[in-house]
């Protein structure tokens, strides 16, 4: 009869537990497209569920999702009550065998420092002990003097012991922390997930009948970006421009993403796609807002010649790519790079570089200095139709002639036909700007100031060839009525009034120095003073 009872109970008990404890099915990532500063990720679940209703865990998803994203498909058959999110902060984490290697050798460079520690503290109190028995020789008057001497040098040579041996202890432990500190600083860079968490769906479910079903679920996570970068390629000034299209895809979801199908998408889910609507604008008397002056931007001109290029091999190269590692999608709003092959990336916050494709373009190279602001010539790529080829605003690496010579940034969103891309410094142009004195200076006339200033513009060509350049000057506009600004001199330069830009169209033969000057004036009342003049 006790017997009986107590196993009514024992299963009482197990059904109670069951149903306390949710079963716990890990989803399996599938895919992952991500977005500009999100990613939608996909999941395939596998579960078996008891008839009637009962609450699962699907567990292994990422440990921030918008809830509202939340997509669950489920069998027919299969009936889900709701959904709940959570965060597991009791997961076991996936530890590499890199990871568990550092870590038994900081747990024994930890016990070592403890050992060395321990030791060193047994030294210090013994001789503690030692520095309290002293008195001892002063208090017993019958020892001899040969029993004193005996035990003064007993107490120097251990004394001595003990101190150098404090001190070879504190070296080790020294040496020992350095030890620690770097074998945690390599374990926390092999720590694949540095959050600590992962997220939870707690499903309540209702079925007819005891099945194993195939759920697909889809989220989107604020834990994951990407930011394109070029490498831009150019062999010399006659070869097309190769342009490296890259990403830059960083994650932070908890889980790592291991041989996952990769797309990235230009598009942006999280950003409100609801149009503006304009209202009634009403105006009021208040306090005026000073929105400061508007500076006028100054294109960089196109030159009118052209880098020589039969139309039949334009049209073999332009926007083919040269190795295509991504399937580009395009539709009305956005672009999205399919990539061919399954990646790798891990939950550790640094950026994982994925080359997507590599273009070919056809480009017309110049040079173009500003010697007012920077004495040096810089070397610009002309890029036309490049909205073919989906650009988005990213850093550029730099490499010309095999060589590395810096960094550039492409700016894609322009209003122009044409894409100046910046090539870097060419070293090989030597410009030089410079005050002429004599042409130079300060006139009073009446109760008016005048001061003239001229400029000479110094530039050879050290190259075996010879280089167009596109040089800018400038001279400054007047906002106010006292002030008169009057350009003397243009040297043939092409002049923008409003701006007050001078732009010229040189030609710079190799090895041959050529100069350009321009001079204007400036008068305003004597009593007055212009800061920036």
């Amino acid at each position: 009869m006790k017997k009986s009872i107590l196993f009514v109970l024992s299963v009482l008990f197990a059904i109670a537990a069951s149903a306390q404890n949710p079963s716990i099915f890990n989803a399996s990532l599938e895919s992952v497209t991500v977005y500009r500063a999100s990613a939608e990720l996909n999941h395939k679940i596998n579960v078996n569920l008891p008839a009637g209703s009962s609450e699962i865990i699907l567990g292994n998803i990422a440990n921030t999702i918008d809830q509202n994203s939340i997509q669950l498909a489920a069998p027919a058959n299969v009936t889900i009550l709701s959904t709940t999110f959570v965060k597991d902060y009791l997961k076991t984490e996936n530890k590499s065998l890199a990871y568990i290697k550092v870590e038994d050798s900081l747990n024994l460079a930890k016990r070592e420092l403890n050992g060395i520690h321990n030791k060193k503290s047994v030294d210090e109190n013994l001789l503690v002990l030692l520095d309290k028995n002293q008195t001892v020789g002063g208090v017993n008057s019958g020892l001899s003097v040969a029993e004193l001497i005996k035990m003064a040098d007993y107490y120097k040579t251990k004394q001595l012991e003990l101190r150098n041996s404090i001190y070879g202890y504190q070296v080790l432990e020294t040496k020992q922390q350095t030890k620690i500190n770097k074998l945690q600083q390599q374990l926390n860079e092999l720590s694949a997930d540095k959050s600590g968490t992962r997220g939870q769906l707690l499903l309540q479910i209702m079925t007819k009948e005891a099945t194993a079903a195939v759920f697909n679920l889809s989220y989107l996570s604020p834990s994951a970006s990407w930011v394109p970068f070029y490498d831009l390629r150019a062999e010399n000034l006659t070869a097309p421009l190769k342009i490296v299209y890259k990403a830059n895809v960083v994650q932070y979801t908890g889980i790592d993403w291991k041989k996952v199908k990769l797309s990235l998408s230009t598009g942006s889910p999280s950003q409100n796609g609801t149009a503006p609507i304009l209202s009634t604008w009403f105006l009021r008397f208040g306090e005026a807002y000073n929105v400061g002056n508007q500076m006028m931007q100054n294109r960089i001109q196109s030159l009118e010649s052209r880098a020589p290029m039969k139309a039949k091999e334009t049209m073999e190269i332009a926007y083919v790519p040269d190795r295509n590692l991504a399937t580009q999608n395009n539709n009305a709003l956005n672009t999205s790079f399919d990539l061919d092959i399954p990646y790798d990336i891990l939950s550790n916050s640094k950026a994982h570089s994925v080359t997507l494709n590599t273009y070919n373009q056809p480009v017309n190279y110049k040079y173009y200095s500003v010697p007012r602001l920077e004495n040096d010539a810089f070397l610009l790529a002309e890029l036309t139709d490049y909205e073919k080829l989906n650009l988005l605003p990213g850093d550029a690496n730099i490499i010309f002639e095999n060589t590395y010579v810096g960094k550039s940034v492409i700016n894609p969103n322009a209003t122009t036909d044409t894409l100046n891309l910046s090539m870097g410094r060419d070293k090989k142009i030597v410009i030089k700007r410079e005050k002429v004195a004599e042409q130079s200076g300060t006139k009073l006339l009446g109760s008016s100031k005048k001061q003239t200033f001229t400029y000479e513009i110094r530039l050879r060509n050290g190259k075996s060839e010879a280089v167009n350049l596109l040089l800018k000057d400038q001279y400054p506009v007047s906002t106010d009525k006292s002030i008169e600004v009057e350009l003397i001199s243009a040297d043939g330069a092409n002049v923008n009034t409003e701006t007050g830009v001078l732009t010229w169209k040189l030609t710079l033969k190799p090895g041959v120095t050529q100069k350009v000057r321009m001079s204007y004036a400036v008068k305003y009342p004597k009593d007055q003073s212009i800061a920036n003049l």
